[in-house]
Parts: C-alpha cells; sequence; structure tokens
C-alpha cells in the first residue's frame, strides 16, 4: 500500500481547497520522492502534471477538482492509500513534434493527446501530408488536421469527427479539421511507429501555428511528428473505471 503521497493541484480554489484537505490527512512529500502523484484539478491540469512528472518514477493518479474529468478518478477523501492499492495501472506513450518555423528556427514538443496543424489567419490551411517517407497527401486545405494518440482520440480528435482508438491499439489517428479539399476525406489511421511529416504550402498566404496539448507554436513551415516509446506515462484508475473501459464506454454514450 503507498505510504509517501505528493498531492498537486490546479490554481481553482477548489482543488487547492481538496489538497489542504488531503494533505492534513495523508500528509505530503516532494513529488520526487513519492510513491504516488496526486493530482487534483481536470485533464487539463492532468496532462500538465503527467508532463511536469514524466522523469519520475512515480505513476500519476488523477482525482477530478475540475470541468473535464476523462482522466481523473472520482474525487473523494476516505479511504485514498485503499483506493491507490487496488487502483489499475494504464500505461501511454507521448508523441514527439519537432517543428520547424518560416524563419528557420526549430521548436520540439511532447504531446500525450495530440499535435495539431491549425490555420493562424483567416486562409484556410494548404497542408502536404508523408508518411514515412512516402507522399501520401499533395495538399489537404482545412482549418487543420492533427494526429492524436488513443489516449487523446477522445479529446480534440473526437470533436473533429476522428475516431476513438483502444488504449492498447499500436495505431495513431490522423484526422482533418474542417477539410475543404479533398471535401470527404475524413483522415487516416496510421501505425504507432509511423514517421508524419506536414510540410505547410504558401506559408506566408496561408500562415500555420502548431498546437501540443494546448502549448502553440506559430508560423511553422514544416512538422514532423512520432510516438517516443522511450518516455512511458503511467496513470492509475480505480477498478473497473479504467482508460480502456473509458474509451469503449464512450463509444456507446
Amino acid at each position: 500500500m503507498p505510504q509517501k503521497l505528493a498531492f498537486m493541484a490546479s490554481r481553482a480554489p477548489v482543488a487547492q481547497t481538496a489538497r489542504a484537505v488531503l494533505i492534513g490527512r495523508y500528509g505530503d512529500v516532494p513529488p520526487e520522492e513519492a510513491d504516488v502523484i496526486v493530482a487534483l484539478g481536470g485533464d487539463g491540469f492532468m496532462l500538465q502534471t503527467l508532463h511536469a512528472t514524466q522523469s519520475l518514477p512515480a505513476p500519476v493518479y488523477g482525482m477530478n477538482r475540475g470541468t473535464i474529468g476523462f482522466l481523473m478518478n472520482t474525487y473523494a477523501e476516505s479511504d485514498l492509500r485503499l483506493r491507490l492499492a487496488v487502483a489499475e495501472e494504464a500505461e501511454i506513450n507521448p508523441l514527439s513534434m519537432k517543428a520547424t518555423h518560416m524563419d528557420g528556427t526549430e521548436s520540439r514538443a511532447l504531446a500525450l493527446n495530440e499535435v495539431a496543424l491549425l490555420r493562424q489567419g483567416p486562409q484556410a490551411a494548404k497542408l502536404q501530408i508523408t508518411v514515412d517517407g512516402r507522399l501520401r497527401m499533395q495538399a489537404l486545405v482545412c482549418d487543420g488536421a492533427l494526429l492524436a494518440t488513443p489516449a487523446g482520440s477522445t479529446a480534440y480528435n473526437y470533436s473533429a469527427h476522428g475516431p476513438i482508438l483502444p488504449i492498447g491499439a499500436d495505431v495513431l489517428a490522423l484526422t482533418a479539421v474542417a477539410a475543404f479539399r479533398p471535401r470527404r476525406w475524413r483522415g487516416a489511421l496510421l501505425p504507432k511507429n509511423a514517421l508524419v511529416r506536414f510540410d505547410v504550402l504558401e506559408p506566408e498566404k496561408r500562415p500555420v501555428m502548431a498546437d501540443a496539448d494546448g502549448t502553440s507554436y506559430r508560423d511553422v513551415a514544416r512538422v514532423e511528428i512520432r510516438s517516443e516509446p522511450s518516455i512511458i506515462h503511467k496513470i492509475l484508475f480505480d477498478p473497473g473505471h479504467g482508460l480502456e473501459e473509458r474509451l469503449i464506454s464512450e463509444q456507446f454514450t
């Protein structure tokens, strides 16, 4: 049964209050010393916590003190150590993004949900798509396109009419956002180890930004994305409410 717990909370007053209450009951240690890191907030804060603690061995257990809680468990103050002892663990790999800007500089980022390319102005984006060195689409005219992990497939990807992916699936979802040409193209399923490259066509006329889990990088000319197997995030869920079950249930709601 885990003994040393680290509590991290979003800035929301309800999350900060919950953190104070839980520390009073269970104590608190730095994340580097914890058996389990407990994140209090919504899905956005859970992503922040996973990014911030990716070099630490402790798994992360989220309790919902935010608006959306797909990655979170139900909040309760009692029997926390017992819940942690029987929790189910899910392992996910992030996406690694390398963006080359119009001025030649590069930006790198990791994303647990998705990397999205989005139009930056009034003109539609015009994207060329290459997969593992093979040109697959000469020109996609759209509001944007995204590459999503199974864990992120119920987020922006699903809102853009992309597929929900089982957490254990070795595939990524490539989904168009408001495609204009080809109008009926809905995207593709790609192997998890695929290297996906987006080249921005007419970038001066049709500027594009890249977004990795909510962090934006403007004026990109080229973006390369692939899964990063060397980084493993461990997330804990209450029994019967794991990520696999949630992904399946989401498809029947």
